[in-house]
């Protein structure tokens, strides 16, 4: 589904969902405890990179980032499988894409697996799962995207929080992903160590490409808004998985605009098959502060 509008203000529907949220938070941890009672404990380190908010942040270019850094495995749930992705859901396509080794489904299940089939002792990545108290985390990362902060600091559903933001305080860091526009009144628990990172949106086009741009992530308007001189934008619901239909309205949109079509690679990678090499999609860059490999490296001794 499409990232509710009222998930960034706190506006009269917010206020009137907020008993809701209240007790599906209530719900939520009664599971969590019960489902922690035989949590699993890999022989190898884990390192669980997360969020408290519902999606959007750029949690796996982070991953993507990390995984390749100490050229480790990533497990996942793989949200969305289709036949698309090679039903492994688009950020896992996206992460193989990259050169790494990704493990979906229960997360779990694939530490046991990676455990009993691997002699290896080197780190595994675990991508989400901050919320999952069913395998034991070594070294729990939040990440945070500065422009979105807490958003209207409410719980699912009156806002985009798994969690209440006190919970951010039981990470070992916290990645903030820098923002021109960084949401006001937007802080970190005090005590844990925090690293920044840099996105950077590399478009296949020259500055002066009239550009129709589409995407269903979490933010959309987040891309459109790093892109130059676009013209036209359609904005999906996260993880959509698009049609022939969808790109032929698409395609024809472009034309009348005299544009052509971008998007993201997460997007990309859910796309008729046939049409890949008719849309390119913008590679995103993530640079993390080089303090927090130093951390990290310690961290993981």
């Amino acid at each position: 589904m499409k990232t509710p509008w009222w998930f960034m203000h706190k506006t009269p529907l917010a206020i009137i969902l907020l008993p809701v949220s209240w007790v599906y938070y209530l719900f939520s941890r009664i599971v969590y405890w019960f489902r922690g009672l035989r949590a699993y404990k890999s022989r190898r380190t884990v390192i669980c990179v997360g969020n408290i908010l519902a999606g959007g942040v750029g949690k796996t270019p982070v991953v993507r980032e990390i995984a390749t850094y100490l050229d480790a495995p990533v497990v996942m749930r793989g949200y969305k499988k289709s036949a698309k992705t090679g039903n492994i859901g688009d950020e896992a396509s996206m992460l193989s894409r990259a050169g790494l080794i990704v493990h979906t489904g229960d997360r779990k299940s694939n530490l046991v697996l990676l455990d009993k089939q691997s002699k290896q002792k080197s780190p595994i990545v675990m991508d989400d799962g901050l919320q999952n108290p069913t395998v034991e985390k070594d070294v729990s990362i939040l990440v945070f995207d500065e422009s979105i902060g807490y958003g209207n600091g409410f719980l699912l559903p009156a806002g985009p929080l798994r969690e209440p933001k006190k919970h951010a305080a039981r990470a070992d860091a916290i990645i903030i992903i820098k923002s021109k526009k960084p949401r006001k009144n937007f802080t970190v628990p005090a005590g844990i160590p925090v690293f920044y990172a840099k996105n950077q949106t590399v478009s296949p086009y020259d500055e002066n490409e009239r550009l129709v741009a589409f995407s269903g992530i979490g933010y959309p308007k987040k891309f459109f808004r790093s892109l130059s001189n676009v013209v036209a934008t359609r904005a999906f619901a996260d993880h959509y998985q698009y049609t022939d239909d969808d790109i032929e309205k698409l395609i024809a949109l472009a034309h009348k605009k005299g544009a052509k079509l971008i998007t993201t690679e997460k997007d990309w990678v859910r796309l008729p098959e046939k049409y890949r090499n008719k849309i390119k999609y913008a590679r995103l860059d993530t640079n993390i502060d080089n303090l927090f490999w130093n951390w990290l490296g310690e961290k993981i001794k």
